[in-house]
This record gives C-alpha cells, sequence and structure tokens, in this order.
C-alpha cells in the first residue's frame, strides 16, 4: 500500500509505477468511491483511468453509504482478481482507517444501540460536536485524535463503543485479524509541512477553477441528497455545500475548506505514524520511483 497525506502526490507517483511494472491501482479513497465527486476528490481523469486500471473508484451512488467493512470486501475481491491475471495490485490513497482495517482486520465491534446514540444525539445538539470530541479525547484519545472534531457520525459512533462496551475504539481496532497475509505499507512524507500546506491551497484553488462549485451545485440539485451523508461530509465538499446554503462569504468558505483539508492531512499523518509503515520515502524526492520500484521487486509475483 503507498499512503500518504492528501496532496503528497501518491497518485502521480503510482502512475508513474504503472509504466514500469505490471501494476493495477486499488483505490484507498472514501470520497472516490462515489460517482459525481470528481473534482474535490481529485480523482483520475478520465483519460487516465482509460489508460491504468483502476479499482474501487465509482461503484458508489453519493447517497449510499460505504464503510470500512465495505471496503475490506471489495478491496480483497480485487486483491485477489489482479494477482489472478498475474499483476500486482498497488493500493494507493489517504483513507488510513480502510488501509488498518484492510491490513490489520476489522475487530468486531458492538452493534449499534439506539438509546445511546439518541443520547449523545441530545448531547451534541446542547453542546456541539466540538465539546462530545472533547468528551472522545478525555476517554479515547487515539481515536480523537484522528477525528476532525465536527465529525459527528464517527465522533458518534467512537463513543457508543465506548459506552456499550467499557472499551475504547482504538483498543479494539488493533486487535491483530488471525491468519491475515501482512500488506506492506509504504509511507509518502513531506519533507516540509509549510511546503505541503502551499501546495494543497494551491491544488484547491485549480479545483475550484476547474469547476468545483458547479459539481456540488449539480449535487445538490439532484434533490435526494444532504449534508449529512457520509459522501457530502468529505473535506471540500462539507464547506461547498454550506456556502451554496448562504453560510458566509466565498472568501470564508475557500478559507475554511484549505484549513480543513489541512487538518485532514495532520490526521492523516498521525494515522501513519500508529500504522508502523514498512518503509517512508520522501515526497517528491528524486529517488522515490527507484525506492517503490525496488521495494515491489521485493514481492513475490504471484
Amino acid at each position: 500500500m503507498l499512503l500518504g497525506p492528501t496532496g503528497s502526490g501518491k497518485s502521480a507517483l503510482a502512475l508513474e509505477v504503472v509504466q514500469h511494472r505490471p501494476v493495477e491501482l486499488i483505490s484507498v479513497d472514501s470520497a472516490q468511491v462515489y460517482r459525481g465527486l470528481d473534482i474535490g476528490s481529485a480523482k483520475p481523469s478520465a483519460a487516465e483511468q482509460a489508460s491504468v486500471t483502476h479499482h474501487l473508484i465509482d461503484i458508489r451512488d453519493p447517497a449510499e453509504r460505504y464503510s470500512a467493512a465495505d471496503f475490506v470486501r471489495d478491496a480483497q475481491a480485487a486483491i485477489a482478481a489482479v494477482r489472478a491475471r498475474g499483476k500486482l495490485p498497488l493500493l494507493v490513497g489517504g483513507t488510513m482507517l480502510y488501509a488498518k482495517a484492510l491490513r490489520d482486520g476489522l475487530s468486531a465491534l458492538p452493534s449499534a444501540d439506539p438509546a445511546i446514540r439518541a443520547a449523545i444525539d441530545a448531547d451534541a445538539q446542547r453542546l456541539g460536536w466540538p465539546a462530545l470530541h472533547a468528551r472522545l479525547a478525555a476517554l479515547d484519545p487515539e481515536t480523537a485524535a484522528r477525528l476532525a472534531p465536527n465529525d459527528a457520525q464517527r465522533i458518534q459512533r467512537a463513543l457508543e463503543v465506548i459506552e456499550v462496551s467499557g472499551q475504547p475504539m482504538s483498543a479494539q481496532l488493533t486487535r491483530p485479524a488471525p491468519d491475515r497475509p501482512r500488506l506492506d505499507v509504504a509511507a509518502l512524507i513531506p519533507a516540509d509541512r509549510a511546503q505541503l500546506h502551499l501546495r494543497l491551497e494551491q491544488r484547491f484553488d485549480a479545483m475550484l477553477a476547474r469547476g468545483f462549485i458547479d459539481e456540488v451545485r449539480a449535487l445538490k440539485q439532484r434533490g435526494d441528497l444532504t449534508p449529512d451523508l457520509p459522501s457530502m461530509r468529505c473535506v471540500g465538499y462539507r464547506q461547498a455545500w454550506a456556502y451554496l446554503d448562504g453560510q458566509g462569504s466565498y472568501a470564508e468558505f475557500r478559507a475554511a475548506a484549505i484549513a480543513a483539508t489541512r487538518q485532514l492531512a495532520k490526521r492523516q499523518l498521525t494515522w501513519l505514524r500508529s500504522l508502523a509503515a514498512d518503509f517512508s520515502i520522501e515526497a517528491g524526492s528524486s529517488d522515490a520511483l527507484q525506492r517503490l520500484l525496488t521495494r515491489l521487486d521485493r514481492m513475490k509475483a504471484p
């Protein structure tokens, strides 16, 4: 798996790999699974998808939900299909929860409890989700560090797991799955955080120039989507939806989206540290491609 924060150049590096090795790409991205979320998710272009086999892109309607368990099932099927064709699967992305679930397995977390969820929702309406995020930080700091203060769905679930089981989610997610083949993790790490922030700002402005607002407007006009859906809570989409609802100026929307993107990158780097990558590559370094190719060559071809 080639993992890294948003804007680190994962997709470009993966496309270079394909020019040198018999590889097919499997997306590890919770936004790219949705049809219509193209510009804001930095989805590979139609030309790139036509020239290189990609998996787990455009497999869900944005009105549907897609879980880590769904990803594990679909990724395992894609890996098996790629290997059956005598090629190497290269998983690429930044949704670290998906990567961790695939590599380490999903533990049997407790089922949803409607009464507990209702109580958590009532607290959120009274106190706000940032306050509940702070509550989670006191009970399960590892999980809280990976979540945005307004990530209602995941904060709710993490608090619910603690209430039902008496144990933090982080402790339960780290239980190893039996007999699971281990996947190597290559971490693409930016050397300069300030340069990454500048690149993220420039990339978001490029998305705006390509028509990102029109993309979200079209999704909004469907009439069957709401800002509470996982697809519309993706970074950038959430802020654009609020802007189109009249919440703030264009400048405020742009600033909020860029800030959220930077926060996402920070959380992804936190996840990467917890994943204990097998090796790291400096993003943009002259030897990045060769180092990744060398690692792939050590893998046994099917």
